[in-house]
């Protein structure tokens, strides 16, 4: 990072046709800081309503939205087990992708799998501080691995933990059990609600359909936005 200029190696982008069957592409991207716009928030649910998948996806004028999801560091043929995750079995890792790699895949590929996306309130100015918290870690992991706990450094922990004590929102359990961390955000402002009601809110941010419509266009990512609540063009 330098003089405001980013320069991301390895970010993600594969190609599906299947959830398992897809051709790896990796990119190397370069952004500027003062071109980000905003940040917006997918939550990924495939099953318990309590229980979700966050990942955080932030806004360019002149680029491709990049995205952050903070998963295990499986092994070749290494499953995952909740249990096991509270036992030093994973390692940590960010994964950095394009959306249509990390989103579509859980909209489109994997079966079950609902994905709804809010914006967030965060002002350009606070968008890039946040995208510069994802950078820092993304480099000091590279340079002192950690380990991926199932309740202390997961998904949506480390999102709060990533930032300065200081800078930290206070501690809520719903950071923990993360499916209503949506619901958290909207009572304490943290998205935008387009005037709606959380419960009508959430079900007009479910872009599956949308995404599936969506599919190969390069206007992914314009597209699965486009009508939502509370959005509007930059």
């Amino acid at each position: 990072m330098n003089s405001g200029i980013v320069t991301i190696h390895n970010i993600r982008n594969c190609d599906y046709r299947t959830e398992e069957d897809y051709t790896t592409q990796w990119e190397m991207r370069t952004v500027r800081l003062s071109q980000i716009t905003g940040m917006d928030l997918a939550i990924m649910y495939w099953g318990s309503p309590w229980m979700a998948h966050p990942i955080v996806s932030f806004r360019f004028a002149n680029a491709l939205p990049i995205c952050f999801s903070i998963e295990t560091r499986k092994t070749i043929g290494q499953q995952y087990s909740a249990v096991r995750g509270l036992y030093r079995q994973y390692t940590l890792i960010y994964i950095v992708a394009d959306e249509r790699d990390s989103i579509r895949v859980r909209s489109n590929y994997r079966h079950g799998e609902d994905v709804y996306l809010y914006r967030t309130m965060a002002s350009p100015a606070q968008a890039r501080e946040r995208f510069c918290e994802y950078i820092k870690t993304v480099n000091t992991l590279n340079e002192h691995p950690r380990w991926y706990n199932a309740l202390t450094s997961n998904c949506t922990t480390n999102i709060r933990t990533q930032r300065s004590v200081e800078q930290r929102a206070p501690w809520d359990w719903r950071m923990l059990v993360n499916g209503k961390a949506d619901e958290m955000l909207y009572q304490h402002h943290g998205i935008a609600t387009g005037g709606l009601p959380f419960s009508e809110l959430k079900q007009r941010s479910l872009i599956n359909k949308r995404a599936r419509t969506a599919d190969k266009d390069p206007e992914f990512s314009r597209l699965i936005r486009e009508g939502l609540p509370g959005f509007k063009a930059d």
